[in-house]
């Protein structure tokens, strides 16, 4: 991958990272003193839902971080852009839509069937 692809996914993705980061730093801001504003319990109990529905949200943009932070790392590597399985390169579209991918479409759709029947 040359270089100029290179800085374009590195914008990418600390586009993504500062968003996210902006995103979880709101969220934590505001779970500081909500409890005290509902005392009614089936109030308290709907925002305690919210909240739960969000930490969930969060989760999974707190897993996204750790891709982000180490797809950030392997953009300067030989490696980066390179299929893990079959050692191809992974298509520039494919990295635009999924900077943190690490497999080209084709061993990617390969794992979620072999992930779809092992579940049944």
């Amino acid at each position: 991958m040359d270089k100029r692809k290179r800085n374009k996914i590195r914008k990418l993705l600390q586009s993504q990272l500062s968003k996210l980061m902006e995103e979880a730093s709101i969220t934590l801001g505001g779970m500081s003193h909500d409890k005290a504003l509902f005392p009614d319990p089936t109030d308290r109990a709907a925002l305690e839902a919210d909240r739960n529905f969000l930490l969930r949200i969060r989760d999974r943009e707190r897993k996204l971080i750790l891709k982000i932070r180490e797809a950030l790392s392997r953009v300067d590597e030989e490696g980066f852009g390179v299929c893990e399985v079959c050692g191809e390169e992974i298509s520039e579209s494919r990295l635009l839509a999924r900077p943190v991918a690490t497999l080209c479409v084709d061993c990617k759709r390969e794992q979620e069937e072999e992930e779809k029947l092992a579940k049944i």
